[in-house]
């Protein structure tokens, strides 16, 4: 396996955005050459990038067989569309490298979890708006995830909004029509990619109204949603177990933890 960082700056960037790619070998004694790749946008209500839904998530990816890369992406004062040009740049960076790193590029997945989740659908909802392609220099086709893995995702700027994610992400631009545009419910097209979402009933943090709007818009175009809704389980729980539990031992959620097999079966049927 080898590793490599990439700095990904566009106008507006943090000094210290940056892709970590973390690559499969190949072998001769292995049936698997090219292999889907997962990219996770870890939460943090666009205020940081949460290391609890990073490293812990992509062992876990890997050891599904996939490539992976976490992108560490600008936060407030970074302003919209700072953190969606930069996923579509961590986009193009893959397909860039697609052959020497051996990816199945008809299998590219992009993951988030809370704010990472709003993060990841933005670019589901967006990837085909010339403005994007016209920024990062590459055809719209090359944006467009396979499909959207959804973790306690933050979607909808109205009345079940996480409104401190909405606050950071866009700064100075906090208007009504502003709030309408990054309201993801009502972004969904015939363009948008398939989802694998879940959630907790209990989340008093990002309300499961949230993956609940979402899936409402995307039954509206046929589009595959393939949802979890746990009875019981706060916020930010990434792994479920003690791989991911922060320094109090928050975290452990047994009644979660079957989403990881689940979303592996679904990763498979792409």
């Amino acid at each position: 396996m080898r590793m490599e960082t990439f700095k990904i700056q566009v106008e507006g960037s943090m000094p210290d955005t940056k892709m970590t790619v973390y690559i499969q070998g190949t072998s001769p004694e292995l049936l698997m050459k090219k292999r889907p790749m997962i990219l996770l946008c870890p939460g943090g209500g666009y205020h940081w990038t949460s290391d609890r839904e990073a490293d812990p998530l992509a062992v876990r990816f890997l050891a599904m067989g996939y490539h992976v890369a976490i992108l560490r992406y600008s936060c407030a004062p970074a302003g919209y569309p700072t953190s969606l040009l930069e996923a579509a740049t961590a986009m193009k960076l893959i397909h860039e490298h697609a052959q020497e790193w051996q990816v199945d590029e008809e299998k590219i997945v992009i993951q988030g979890c809370s704010a990472g989740g709003h993060l990841a659908a933005s670019l589901g909802m967006f990837w085909h708006e010339a403005w994007i392609s016209e920024k990062v220099g590459v055809p719209n086709g090359l944006l467009r995830p396979a499909g959207m893995i959804l973790c306690y995702p933050v979607i909808t700027s109205g009345e079940y909004a996480h409104r401190g994610s909405f606050e950071n992400l866009l700064c100075g631009q906090y208007t009504g029509e502003m709030l309408e545009r990054v309201s993801l419910e009502k972004q969904v097209t015939e363009h948008t990619p398939k989802a694998f979402i879940w959630h907790t009933y209990t989340d008093d943090t990002v309300p499961v109204e949230n993956s609940l709007l979402l899936i409402s818009a995307m039954k509206k175009y046929d589009i595959p949603v393939e949802f979890h809704m746990y009875p019981v389980g706060g916020h930010g729980l990434s792994t479920c177990d003690a791989l991911a539990a922060n320094a109090e031992g928050y975290g452990v959620q047994k009644e979660c933890q079957s989403w990881l097999p689940l979303v592996q079966t679904w990763l498979q049927n792409l």
